[in-house]
């Protein structure tokens, strides 16, 4: 894996290695290689999927050559398929492609068992009839299925599937897992060793927020019956109590607690897109279940057990104003917890897998590590994941698109 990792360096940035291993293993059929496939296919092989087939039964004609940048007039009269995916199979050679010199619609009359070998199905310019049949013959093989058609610079992209789950969504906006409205232990003992009221200037400053937040929410909630700020106007009381304990106004730890106070007033416990996978979508898991399934099982035990009603902790704290020796020794009690979490889903997964008869070890504990981490961000998608029509080219819906196959 060395040399994909430095061959797509840029990607693994975005979408991680979970995500790009996924691209390298998916498998790919284009179903008519007009522009609108062809460079859609295009995208996917400069990313690094696995494999590529093309379908498509026409001839280059000279009409193509003034909207399709993978043939030229060399290829007049060739098989369409062939040419675009000799072009393609250039742009990355790790890529493995194929062609097949026959008309979709026949494939999808005579041939239907051919679709489900396949990780993604895009089909372009396809009339309504056939969009239906394929449709139905990629739900019934559990195939995710994109239509596009384009006319000039207006087009329609569908995407169709039967169930999808997303383990790193990586969402643009997320509150970070500090648990400061619900600390655990060994943070609030580590806050409690840590005197506010220390005299040394220096030292005042350099208090880390999240213990800030941690003392003076547990210090609100002793003298209001074990309640957090929840109205607005005891939010604001709450902020004024946090500007008292300045010393001088240039204390930065103070202002940076002020502005994070929000994160003591967020509700406890897991949202409501989580709920609904742990406890709506979540049925009882057997052999067939996919890895998702069971990982989302051992999740749903954790939470009603030793969880206490919240999701595993991710374990990363954000930058702020602190001392060093403060700064690392919440940093070593963030990653304990979240190793500690971990552990505990890990032998709860081993233990589903055992009961269903599945090797336990059959899920990698990296995918397990990487599940626990963002197991506040899951997402799990049915039906029409996406469909619109624009007049912005579909090529750059479909950048945007490979990110999640």
């Amino acid at each position: 894996m060395a040399e994909p990792k430095t061959k797509y360096d840029r990607q693994l940035r975005i979408w991680g290695e979970q995500g790009q291993a996924a691209l390298e293993t998916a498998s790919i059929c284009l179903l008519n290689c007009g522009p609108t496939g062809s460079e859609t296919l295009k995208n996917l092989v400069l990313g690094g999927v696995g494999s590529i087939t093309v379908v498509d039964g026409s001839k280059v004609e000279l009409g193509d050559l003034g909207n399709n940048f993978m043939v030229d007039e060399s290829s007049l009269g060739q098989s369409k398929a062939k040419c675009v995916c000799s072009f393609l199979q250039e742009l990355n050679d790790a890529v493995k492609a194929k062609f097949i010199e026959e008309y979709p619609q026949a494939l999808i009359d005579t041939n239907p068992s051919f679709f489900s070998q396949f990780t993604l199905v895009v089909a372009t310019q396809l009339v309504e009839e056939f969009m239906v049949k394929l449709d139905r013959i990629c739900r019934q093989a559990n195939v995710m299925l994109v239509f596009a058609r384009s006319y000039g610079l207006t087009g329609l992209v569908r995407i169709s599937v039967k169930e999808h789950t997303v383990i790193e969504s990586k969402p643009d906006h997320f509150l970070d897992d500090l648990r400061l409205n619900n600390p655990w232990p060994e943070l609030r003992g580590f806050a409690e060793g840590i005197d506010l009221n220390v005299q040394d200037p220096v030292a005042h400053k350099h208090i880390p927020y999240v213990v800030i937040l941690v003392k003076m929410a547990d210090e609100w909630t002793k003298s209001h019956g074990g309640a957090l700020p929840s109205t607005r106007e005891e939010k604001r009381e709450f902020k004024e109590l946090l500007k008292a304990r300045m010393v001088s106004m240039d204390e930065d730890n103070y202002k940076e607690a002020i502005d994070a106070s929000f994160k003591v007033f967020a509700p406890r416990g897991i949202n409501s897109d989580l709920m609904r996978i742990v406890n709506d979508n979540c049925a009882e898991v057997d052999s067939n279940s996919s890895d998702f399934w069971v990982m989302a099982a051992a999740l749903k035990e954790f939470i009603a057990n030793e969880g206490g009603g919240e999701a595993p902790l991710e374990g990363s704290i954000p930058d702020m104003t602190s001392s060093t020796e403060h700064y690392v020794n919440l940093q070593k009690i963030y990653q304990a917890k979240s190793e500690a979490d971990f552990l505990v889903i890990e032998q709860r997964v081993r233990n589903i897998l055992k009961k269903i008869g599945r090797d336990p070890h059959s899920i990698p504990k990296a995918m397990i590590k990487s599940f626990c981490k963002n197991a506040r961000k899951l997402k799990f998608c049915c039906g029409i994941l996406y469909s619109s029509k624009s007049c912005r080219p579909l090529c750059c819906k479909f950048q945007q698109f490979s990110r999640a196959v």
